[in-house]
């Protein structure tokens, strides 16, 4: 027993094995997964979808006693028969006891994570629970009890704890980066990993989405099969002409603002706080609760966590989407900033609505402003793409190559497209004019007081952000001619 209770997620060393071929290639992405769930699925005709996700448990090894508490054990006697019959007749998937296992190694590397198609990276173990705790409230007819603490509230308040005595901010997280994005077989942390790393807070988010979904089915509904749930939320695709806007189902790059919807009523505090005291009963450490410093890392930590999780939006780093080195030495920003310049890219001049198509546009747009223009880097300081999510380009604390003669005094802002006769979608666009500005704001990044304008304000040659794009900024708080 360790101190806060750290033992209660004591999992075993593992990695994700997926065999998609007769040579047996091992990837480790969400595609894969949902692959392998649809083999039982088919090898199990009339399999539920709580029996499989029990049977993913059982095998797993994932009955600790605060699941048990929520849950009920996986192996009782009632789902012993098909739990057998799920797993024994579908040999090919053994891997199962070692796919949903999370554990980071001495090394940084982070397992029982999968890369998800719209390029973030989710924690299977959550996932499932928050599935698992949906699913039995459906068919029992009762409501989700349970979903916070599975999905988020144990990983969060312990990991509060563990690292009170650290700055909020390094008490969450990190995220890392795959070797491949095309054939990922390993994710490395950016740096030392707390309990709640960015991988298990998205699958924690991901499994009450999917969990509350499937909780909220009507009575007369049969749950649809869990692989087809799952490429419902993970797998859909925007065509020429679409945006997530036309999207009405749950998909992953709105997992922030949906979960926030989801949660945000809790009383996330009191939620914590019942979570760890349910933790420190069941290991017989209550003497943990008399801690005065308690309350206020919570406090403190679920403070950084809806500012980094629900108020800042995904920003996909370097690393993921390719990024070639810095050519020279980076020049550090003096924040906070006074102005953020918006740009559209012209060329690329159509939106780019998947996290491969927009990785290949920023990789294009870094390689024409290295080689091309002679720049060091891309000139954007982040980049937003049609997808749902924000690429990092030079970031927060470097000066850019956007705005000539402004650089050292603002971000520089661009969305892929042509916008001189049409709009961005009213998706990209609130996460340039709410989202991030919003978020750098709260991150000191950028003045309170700052001020909007369009690159060809302070620039005599351009049109950029385009004649559409320019009359919208205009109407924006903050805009100043």
């Amino acid at each position: 027993m360790t101190l806060f209770g750290l033992s209660f997620f004591v999992l075993a060393s593992s990695f994700f094995i997926v065999y998609s071929g007769p040579t047996g290639v091992h990837l480790r992405n969400m595609e894969s997964f949902i692959q392998a769930v649809q083999q039982v699925e088919d090898s199990n005709p009339g399999l539920c979808p709580l029996a499989l996700v029990r049977a993913l448990r059982k095998t797993a090894g994932h009955d600790d006693e605060m699941t048990i508490h929520f849950l009920g054990a996986s192996y009782s006697i009632a789902y012993a028969e098909i739990l057998e019959k799920a797993i024994l007749n579908a040999s090919s998937f053994s891997f199962f006891d070692k796919a949903i296992h999370h554990i980071v190694t001495d090394y940084g590397e982070e397992r029982g994570v999968v890369l998800a198609p719209d390029g973030t990276t989710v924690a299977l173990a959550p996932l499932l629970l928050g599935i698992e705790t949906g699913l039995k409230a459906k068919v029992e007819g009762t409501s989700p009890v349970g979903m916070f603490p599975l999905t988020l509230g144990r990983r969060l308040g312990l990991s509060f704890l563990s690292l009170q005595d650290f700055p909020p901010s390094n008490r969450l997280g990190p995220n890392g980066c795959w070797d491949s994005v095309e054939r990922p077989k390993l994710f490395k942390l950016s740096r030392p990993a707390t309990l709640a790393t960015d991988a298990v807070i998205n699958g924690g988010m991901d499994g009450a989405i999917l969990g509350m979904d499937y909780s909220n089915l009507l009575a007369s509904e049969q749950p649809p099969a869990l692989s087809e749930f799952l490429k419902g939320y993970y797998s859909y695709v925007l065509h020429e002409g679409q945006g997530l806007d036309d999207i009405t189902s749950h998909v992953s790059p709105r997992r922030r603002e949906i979960s926030r919807s989801i949660l945000e009523p809790l009383d996330l505090y009191s939620q914590v706080m019942e979570t760890l005291a349910l933790v420190w009963k069941l290991e017989k450490t209550e003497w943990i609760a008399l801690d005065t410093g308690v309350g206020k890392a919570v406090k403190d930590g679920l403070q950084e966590f809806v500012n980094k999780f629900w108020v800042c939006p995904q920003i996909i780093p370097r690393c993921q989407w390719g990024a070639k080195a810095y050519q020279s030495t980076p020049i550090p920003l003096s924040l906070p900033v006074q102005f953020l310049y918006v740009h559209h890219t012209y060329e690329p001049s159509s939106p780019c609505l998947s996290f491969p198509n927009c990785s290949r546009n920023m990789r294009a747009m870094q390689r024409f402003h290295q080689e091309d223009r002679g720049w060091s880097d891309i000139g954007y300081s982040f980049v937003i793409g049609s997808d749902g999510y924000i690429y990092e380009g030079r970031g927060w604390n470097y000066l850019g190559t956007h705005t000539r003669g402004h650089n050292s005094i603002g971000y520089g802002v661009s969305i892929i497209g042509n916008y001189t006769a049409a709009l961005p979608s009213h998706h990209a666009m609130d996460l340039l004019r709410h989202r991030l500005v919003q978020c750098a704001v709260d991150g000191g990044g950028l003045a309170a007081n700052f001020t909007i304008q369009g690159h060809r304000q302070v620039v005599n040659y351009t049109s950029c952000p385009g004649d559409a794009f320019f009359s919208e900024i205009r109407s924006w708080e903050h805009f100043r001619e």
